[in-house]
């Protein structure tokens, strides 16, 4: 798989203008705490509208609940291989692979783009409510807050091991994973906020 990214080794500081007008180059760029807020509030009140409409049961609930933070990870690390990795063999994908992932390979430490913009992710909210109600009926209202908390997670762990030290406690081993996919092999360690699906999937980094 072809390295992504512009830049011989990264800018760790540095930012990159993706748009040359000023108001789309403005929202290109969010603080996370936004879309975090906004997947916790949007899984809040999708529990509240299954207590509300449904009779599923609590046991049902929550498993239902693991369920879909699980499946979250599965899509984050699927995702993250196939499409923000995917070779760019044409001029549209590698303009398309540079604009959503490689220019976070160039600039891991812009701290404005360790997330989609606020419209975007309401955007993947809107849709995977519709994917989970067509789907599993009824049973979406307790799906989709999983799986939102898993986004949301994932857009925390993602931020902090860029934006601080690695802590120094059974957390570090996150850091050291995102590392060696960001300045060593960007062909292995997808996954962002659990490396299981590397251990599965058979990505997981080769110990030295």
């Amino acid at each position: 798989m072809k390295k992504i990214g512009r830049l011989d080794k990264p800018d760790n500081f540095g930012t990159a203008q993706i748009f040359s007008n000023p108001i789309l180059e403005k929202i290109s760029r969010t603080n996370i705490l936004v879309p975090i807020s906004m997947f916790i509030i949007l899984g809040v009140i999708s529990i509240y509208f299954g207590i509300q409409k449904t009779s599923v049961g609590i046991g049902t609930a929550l498993l239902l609940f693991v369920v879909g933070y699980i499946g979250f990870t599965l899509v984050e690390y699927m995702m993250h291989k196939h499409f923000f990795h995917m070779e760019p063999n044409t001029p549209i994908k590698d303009k398309l692979q540079y604009t959503v992932h490689g220019i976070h390979h160039d600039y891991p430490k812009d701290k404005d783009r360790l997330a989609m913009p606020p419209f975007v992710s309401a955007a993947y909210a809107a849709i995977l409510y519709l994917i989970f109600k067509l789907t599993m009926g009824d049973l979406a209202y307790y799906f989709l807050p999983g799986f939102l908390l898993g986004y949301a997670l994932y857009l925390g762990i993602h931020y902090l091991v860029h934006a601080v030290q690695p802590p120094k406690n059974f957390m570090k081993v996150l850091w050291v994973h995102h590392a060696i996919h960001h300045y060593k092999d960007p062909d292995v360690a997808f996954g962002v906020s659990t490396p299981l699906w590397d251990y599965i999937l058979g990505t997981i980094p080769k110990k030295e």
